[in-house]
C-alpha cells in the first residue's frame, strides 16, 4: 500500500487530507511542520510527500530543497498563495505538482493518484528495453536516466517528460499532448507549468554537458534535441 506523508500545520487540512487518502486505499500519515516532516522521512520513506509551502519553522520550499538533495521522492505542494510565481517556483526546486487552497480532497486524491502510477509504471518494461539517443539514455525499467553515462537525478515528471520524447524522437509535441500522457485527458494542468518542468530538465542536463536534450519549437511545443552535447 503506497504511503503518503501528509504535510500541513493546519490540523482540519491534514486531518481532511489523511481520510480523503485513507478511503482511496493510500496509507497517510500527518507532520504539523517541515521539521517533523524531515525527520517522518528520515524514520519511514514514504512513496509521496504532500507538502504546505506556508509553515513555521521550515517552510515547504525549503523541506523540498532538503529532500531533493537526499534523493527524489515524489512532492505535491500545497499553496495558499494564488501566485504564479511562488507555483512556478515550487516546480523548479523538483515538486511534481501543485494544488491551490481552498481545494478539494478529491483533487488531491486524484493528484497523489497520478503521480504514483507515473512512478509505479502499470506493466515493467523488458529487460533489454533501454531508449537511447545520441549521448541520452533512459532506462524505463529502474527509472533512471543518464547522459553519456552519468546519471541525472530527475523527479518523476521530469523523467516522464523526457521519456515521451525520447519515445517519438521527430515528433514535435504540444505542451497539451504531454500533459494528455503524463496524467490523461482532462486533467487540469497550466502550460506554464510543463515550460517549468523542461526548464528543470535543461538546466540538469547543461550541467552534465548535456545543452541539446530539449528542443523549443515556437508556438507548437518541444522536441528531443541531437542529444549530441551542442551548446546553441
Amino acid at each position: 500500500m503506497p504511503q503518503v506523508l501528509v504535510v500541513d500545520d493546519d490540523p482540519h487540512i491534514r486531518q481532511l487530507l489523511v481520510f480523503a487518502l485513507e478511503k482511496a486505499g493510500l496509507a497517510a500519515r500527518e507532520a504539523e511542520d517541515g521539521e517533523a516532516a524531515l525527520a517522518s522521512v528520515a524514520q519511514q520513506r514514504p512513496d509521496l510527500v504532500v507538502l504546505d509551502i506556508n509553515m513555521p519553522k521550515l517552510d515547504g520550499l525549503e523541506v523540498c530543497r532538503r529532500l531533493r538533495a537526499q534523493g527524489d521522492i515524489p512532492i505535491l505542494f500545497l499553496s495558499s498563495r494564488d501566485d504564479e510565481i511562488d507555483r512556478i517556483l515550487g516546480i523548479e526546486l523538483g515538486a511534481d505538482d501543485y494544488v491551490v487552497k481552498p481545494f478539494s480532497p478529491r483533487e488531491v486524491t486524484a493528484r497523489v493518484q497520478a503521480i504514483l502510477r507515473r512512478a509505479r509504471a502499470a506493466a515493467p518494461p523488458a529487460a533489454d528495453a533501454t531508449m537511447a539517443h545520441g549521448k541520452l539514455s533512459l532506462d524505463p525499467e529502474s527509472w533512471i536516466a543518464r547522459w553519456d553515462q552519468t546519471e541525472a537525478a530527475l523527479t518523476v515528471t521530469e523523467f516522464g517528460i523526457l521519456r515521451i520524447l525520447l519515445g517519438a524522437p521527430t515528433r514535435v509535441f504540444s505542451r497539451d499532448a504531454i500533459i494528455d500522457r503524463l496524467h490523461g485527458p482532462g486533467f487540469a494542468i497550466t502550460d506554464r507549468t510543463i515550460d517549468s518542468h523542461v526548464r528543470n530538465l535543461r538546466g540538469k542536463f547543461a550541467a552534465l554537458g548535456g545543452h541539446d536534450v530539449v528542443e523549443t519549437r515556437a508556438g507548437v511545443g518541444y522536441r528531443l534535441g541531437p542529444c549530441l552535447g551542442q551548446a546553441a
